[in-house]
């Protein structure tokens, strides 16, 4: 036995986190954390990799008492966490990043870059990483970066490595990779703890599943003795379809047409129709141009030629105030840096694209505005006093519906979801492809770009394929995952 948690409890403030978690990791074996946004997982293995500490329970590492005050001391401990999001320096090589705090030394003391490289390139081969040591990590991948992340941890000799959602923005082939590298590490005796809102990557890594909600350890068991379906009712709290599937129903009118729209080089003679309710999926590999497409659409990017009609109104390119003004809507991939103010509150996110319907002669009307506020939450079914919570302390799945209710009060009838449900859980998935449907059968039309091939299928009238920058394929939204894959894999 690696690690034990026993009852750990965590209060910020009068907001309880952890109410008792409980988790117990061994060496050699992979353990999935399962659980909503908001139920603790994150602030339990915080703790553990000494980030934050806890009020009350026991930390037991290798059968000692433990509270480690600061990540350095679980990292010499053997305690290392692979964060979602990369905490890489950019200008640094990938060995330098590798060794950044620990770096290689020579006789005098001066930083050893050339023994570091050779330690990096050790390390590398040994693990069979598609790295190279002199690379810098600003032209890797996001693939790429995780490997980096890895590596670090690897090099450091950790006996427990705690992966959080480190596939949520990588496509299948890229997540294969870390798949086989967590089972090697795993085959090599290191115990790993993996975060996933994936429910497809359970069964191809879990040895072990715990499952955390409201701050309360509520299953722990074998991976092999449960069922999918069981795992996400002990998630959410109740019954919730693992698939959600929409109602077909026929198009309306045409209320965006895309012609030969390019922006050298990332798109080439891109062309496209959206119909009143319908959801239009759009699929390809990391690079094949999808978020570009939709930055361009809206305006955040001016193309080189070709037309943006929304409703028969053609556009001018490079200029999002136009695109608004038109009917059109983006809910970008990266809600907290392009989508929220997440320094205001939720409730004033949810108007900022819709002022002047709340203001008289340039002041805000504040009974009105909290009219409109308090609509949206019931009808997002925010929880109480999310709307008065600064956006950024939300979980993933309230962030995203806060961005979508910003353009639902203003009544755009074309939205681009650009990966609308990146780390967001089971639970918030499902509320968001509901109000997605909801949008649909209102008349609105929707461009979904996603990663994750089975929402396509599950949501998607028709799916559109990207490679390359070009649209490659139009399928229907009963298609296959292999047929999409095959051609986003041709040649443009």
């Amino acid at each position: 036995m690696l690690l034990a948690l026993q009852g750990i409890q965590k209060r910020f403030g009068g907001v309880v986190a952890l109410r008792r978690g409980d988790l117990a990791v061994q060496a050699g074996e992979v353990h999935l954390l399962l659980g909503e946004n908001g139920a603790g997982k994150s602030t339990l293995m915080k703790i553990t990799a000494g980030m934050q500490g806890f009020d009350a329970g026991a930390m037991l590492w290798k059968g000692r008492p433990v509270a480690f005050r600061n990540p350095a001391e679980a990292a010499v401990n053997g305690i290392a966490m692979v964060h979602q999001e990369s905490l890489l320096a950019p200008h640094l090589s990938v060995a330098e990043n590798i060794y950044l705090g620990r770096e290689k030394r020579g006789p005098l003391g001066y930083v050893d870059r050339n023994r570091a490289l050779k330690a990096a390139r050790a390390l590398i081969d040994e693990h069979r990483f598609p790295l190279q040591a002199d690379w810098r990590v600003e032209r890797l991948s996001p693939a790429g970066k995780q490997l980096v992340e890895i590596c670090r941890a690897v090099a450091h000799g950790s006996s427990l490595l705690i992966f959080d959602e480190p596939t949520s923005s990588l496509p299948e082939h890229e997540s294969a990779e870390v798949f086989r590298i967590v089972r090697a590490l795993r085959d090599r005796g290191t115990g790993v703890i993996y975060i996933t809102h994936r429910l497809e990557e359970l069964r191809k890594l879990g040895d072990r599943v715990t499952v955390l909600r409201d701050g309360e350890t509520v299953h722990t068991g074998p991976m092999g003795e449960t069922t999918t379906a069981r795992l996400i009712q002990h998630m959410v709290g109740r019954e919730v379809a693992a698939i959600y599937q929409r109602e077909a129903r026929p198009p309306g009118e045409v209320l965006l047409r895309v012609r030969g729209l390019t922006r050298k080089p990332l798109l080439k003679d891109v062309s496209l129709t959206l119909r009143a309710g319908e959801i239009v999926g759009l699929a390809g590999l990391i690079g094949a141009g999808r978020t570009e497409l939709c930055r361009t659409i809206f305006g955040v990017d001016a193309a080189d030629s070709g037309t943006v009609e929304v409703a028969g109104r053609v556009i001018g390119g490079g200029s999002p105030r136009e695109a608004v003004s038109a009917g059109l809507a983006l809910i970008p991939e990266d809600r907290q840096r392009t989508g929220l103010a997440i320094g205001l509150p939720a409730g004033q996110n949810m108007t900022l694209a819709s002022l002047r319907a709340v203001s008289s002669m340039g002041i805000i009307r504040k009974s009105q505005e909290q009219a409109v506020i308090q609509e949206q939450a019931d009808r997002l079914h925010l929880k109480a006093g999310s709307a008065r919570q600064i956006a950024g302390k939300l979980s993933g799945g309230n962030q995203q519906k806060v961005v979508i209710s910003k353009w639902v009060i203003r009544l755009a009838r074309v939205l681009l979801f650009d990966e609308p449900t990146r780390g967001i859980d089971i639970g918030a998935k499902t509320e968001v492809f509901r109000l997605m449907d909801e949008l649909a059968r209102s008349g609105t039309a929707i461009l979904m770009v996603s990663s994750e091939l089975p929402e396509l299928l599950q949501v998607a009238d028709r799916i559109l394929v990207m490679r390359q920058g070009r649209i490659t394929a139009e399928l229907p939204g009963a298609t296959t995952q292999e047929e999409i894959l095959r051609h986003a894999a041709l040649e443009a």
